[in-house]
């Protein structure tokens, strides 16, 4: 995975530019030296929809310009389903670190779903961390992953 998407609403810009910056780290101690960013917004906290947001991002993995994304509102709840509603994307929201190795190990989410009025900004790090560390299983999964195309 070299790209990543990230994109929030207006509760979830502070959070986002968080997220980014703890990605955009330096480059000696980043999670993946290589990993590219792309930022889908919002820009500000000024009020937009989220489904806006959620569709650039799930437009951006549908593309591959992305191989995964994470989303950002005040709950989380809203932009996952609204990502959700897009072919390719299994978004997962998360609020804990094991939600986040479950939603890759099981699942394997390739979008993740925070809420900034849920997670500070430590415990959201530590779920992206998760999220982008925790490896697919496959095996007795992979049956299942496959049916979610025919739902």
């Amino acid at each position: 995975m070299n790209t990543i998407a990230i994109a929030a609403d207006h509760a979830g810009y502070a959070l986002k530019e968080a997220v980014k910056e703890f990605l955009a780290g330096d480059a000696t101690k980043r999670l993946r030296p290589h990993l590219q960013i792309i930022d889908l917004g919002t820009d500000s906290d000024a009020r937009v929809d989220y489904p806006d947001f959620a569709r650039a991002l799930a437009q951006a993995i549908t593309d591959g310009k992305a191989e995964r994304g994470i989303v950002i509102c005040g709950s989380g709840i809203g932009i996952t389903i609204a990502a959700n509603r897009f072919p390719k994307i299994r978004a997962a929201n998360c609020v804990t670190v094991e939600m986040a190795q479950l939603a890759r190990a099981h699942n394997d989410a390739n979008v993740l779903g925070l809420g900034a009025r849920l997670v500070d900004t430590e415990m959201a790090i530590a779920i992206v961390k998760a999220f982008l560390e925790t490896p697919f299983e496959g095996g007795r999964h992979t049956g299942r992953i496959e049916k979610l195309s025919t739902c």
